[in-house]
């Protein structure tokens, strides 16, 4: 009797109950800090920076020339068809076919965070190239020149945001190391394009990396996409992917 007491103190204990919550959930908050909040922070002190003084930074100017130092036909063939491959538009049929699919497969979840992290992505892109005017490169005669604001990198949100979103549907399988290892590649080859067509400002794409990186993590933390039950026996769909979970049920009913 007096041990069942002792366990109910040290339940109400508001110091155990703070370390319990903190050893139950480290995992998530650790992705909170490093996935989130870092990137963000970067990208604010980025924002803060470029509204300043457009010039931007002082390693923006002698990267972009280093890599243009080793311009040649091969590589300017290279550039531009990675362009083309990560234009922003580009997506939309990979993900209009991974949207079908989920909906066919009634993976409820998985599909509204497909839905939710992609055209996050544009809105935050579309509206920050608004706020902040930033005039692309003007240091060469570009073989594939833009017209629009350049800052964040729409390709390389694009490129993040695509990877990220198909890390985390393949995250219970071990197809997650192949999106891992060739969503990194295609990341740093579309920066690289980027900078070698002269049309953005390292700024431009690290910014676009970032803010697109702690939106979909960000928005993994909320929806859960990576969630899913073993399917029964008897072929029966995953359930959290059909259902609310019972945190989620509680929030709707106090509303």
């Amino acid at each position: 009797m007096e041990k069942v007491k002792k366990a109910n103190k040290e339940s109400q204990s508001p110091l155990s109950f703070l370390k319990n919550l903190l050893i139950a959930r480290w995992r998530s908050l650790l992705l909170l800090l490093i996935g989130v909040y870092l990137p963000l922070q970067v990208f604010e002190i980025l924002t803060v920076k470029i509204w300043q003084n457009q010039a931007g930074f002082p390693w923006d100017v002698p990267i972009l020339l280093a890599v243009h130092s080793t311009a040649n036909p091969q590589l300017d063939v290279l550039a531009v068809t990675l362009a083309i491959i990560g234009l922003p538009w580009m997506a939309i049929p990979i993900l209009g076919a991974i949207a079908l699919i989920l909906l066919l497969k009634k993976r409820w979840r998985s599909l509204a965070y497909l839905l939710t992290a992609s055209l996050g992505s544009v809105i935050i892109n579309r509206t920050a190239k608004q706020l902040m005017h930033r005039v692309r490169p003007q240091l060469w005669q570009s073989i594939a020149p833009e017209s629009s604001f350049a800052f964040p990198s729409g390709h390389a949100m694009t490129s993040i945001t695509l990877v990220a979103i198909l890390l985390f549907l393949t995250w219970a399988s071990s197809w997650r190391w192949l999106v891992l290892i060739f969503g990194s590649l295609y990341i740093i080859a579309i920066g690289w394009c980027r900078l070698y067509l002269g049309v953005h400002f390292p700024s431009d794409i690290l910014a676009g990396w970032m803010v697109a990186l702690g939106w979909t993590i960000g928005v993994s933390l909320i929806i859960k996409p990576y969630i899913t039950t073993a399917k029964s026996v008897d072929g029966e769909r995953p359930k959290d992917e059909t259902t609310l979970l019972p945190e989620e049920k509680k929030l709707i009913t106090k509303d």
